[in-house]
């Protein structure tokens, strides 16, 4: 029998996690079949994903109506919901997280897009969320803005596994990677053991092309349409193993520090011409993360092809980051703008969600 054409990502040292949760989904065998037929090692949620699980199903109902009867606000009553699939997700893939020696299992939760300019209240929600999930293998999603950096250095400091969302440029995912280790270096300096703690960076991919392709067609550069998101995550991985390598991190992982994987985000395809599983095929490459939607696995089963493709073309990808910025292009700008309207598609949604549940406060 053929060998499942997701799991066969795995041989290549990449773990797919699932872009997506929804309490039916958990409750109907569906997510445990992924894990069991496809190899999927985790999930990731965020503010959409929940808004569009909670407004589309009764599922729900009961326990907003049981939330509310006390003082809680609609954000409280939120978070309620979606600690609850949380934990039944995380109690899924416990038996995987066992046997990956904490590699893989995780399920992410992100503390409130309202929050994301806000680096000491993002903090504050970050240590309560994980103590409220109370399971190892959750890890407590932050954006990667300026303010968010603090939060998570102080979060890894107090060994909270963290997620960082909203990552589109490299300057900032260097940023990031040095906090964690910062974080790292913070909580063994206060005694405490760092093995158990894990972080994974999510950088952002189709977002980039879409924003991006427009201005290469206006310049000439239409041969590199949908090349600049990927070019930008293969500069993203050379990054990260030179961050992940040297003195100071030699000193962590003596104590048996783990580095802080890239994860491949917003890998569904946007553009019809691209083929839907362009993004998954191009970043294949040993321990790093995909989060992938539903649509875009079952896709990858049909008809992706498994390669290790994450080092391949690295001159390439640096010769177009090169044309991109001698045409005039800054990408740090866009890649800012983009963490900017990344902030507020995630409030939007957030806004609709809690929109929900106090219509739902009176039925």
């Amino acid at each position: 029998m053929e060998t499942n054409k997701v799991k066969q990502i795995h041989s290549f040292g990449q773990s797919i996690w699932l872009d997506f949760i929804d309490r039916a989904f958990i409750g109907n065998g569906k997510l445990k079949a992924l894990i069991d037929d496809d190899g999927i090692r985790g999930v990731t949620s965020n503010p959409a994903i929940f808004e569009k699980a909670i407004s589309s199903s009764d599922m729900y109902d009961a326990d907003i109506a049981s939330l509310s009867k006390g003082d809680k606000t609609n954000e409280e009553i939120f978070f309620g919901l979606a600690i609850k699939d949380i934990q039944d997700a995380c109690d899924l893939f416990k038996g995987l997280y066992t046997e990956s020696n904490k590699g893989d299992g995780y399920v992410s939760l992100e503390v409130s897009p309202f929050l994301a300019l806000k680096g000491a209240e993002t903090f504050e929600q970050a240590k309560l969320l994980w103590k409220q999930v109370d399971r190892e293998n959750v890890m407590i999603k932050i954006p990667g803005t300026q303010p968010g950096l603090d939060a998570i250095r102080k979060s890894i400091a107090q060994g909270i596994n963290i997620n960082v969302t909203l990552l589109f440029g490299l300057p900032r995912y260097e940023e990031v990677a040095l906090a964690y280790i910062a974080g790292l270096e913070d909580h063994l300096a206060a005694g405490h053991e760092i093995s158990h703690i894990h972080s994974v960076a999510s950088f952002f991919l189709s977002r980039i092309d879409v924003l991006i392709d427009p201005i290469l067609d206006e310049k000439g550069l239409g041969e590199y349409k949908g090349e600049v998101a990927i070019a930008s995550a293969k500069k993203a991985y050379e990054i990260y193993k030179r961050v992940f390598s040297g003195e100071r991190w030699e000193k962590l992982a003596a104590k048996g520090a783990n580095p802080q994987r890239l994860l491949w985000a917003s890998t569904s395809s946007k553009n019809p011409a691209f083929k839907d599983t362009k993004y998954v095929e191009a970043l294949i490459g040993s321990d790093t993360v995909d989060t992938v939607p539903l649509e875009t696995i079952v896709a990858f089963r049909d008809h992706g092809v498994a390669a290790n493709t994450l080092e391949q073309g690295l001159d390439k990808a640096t010769e177009i980051l090169d044309k991109v910025k001698a045409a005039g292009i800054n990408i740090d700008k866009l890649t800012q703008q983009l963490e900017d309207e990344g902030v507020e598609k995630f409030n939007a949604p957030f806004e609709k969600l809690l929109q929900s549940i106090e219509d739902n406060k009176g039925k």
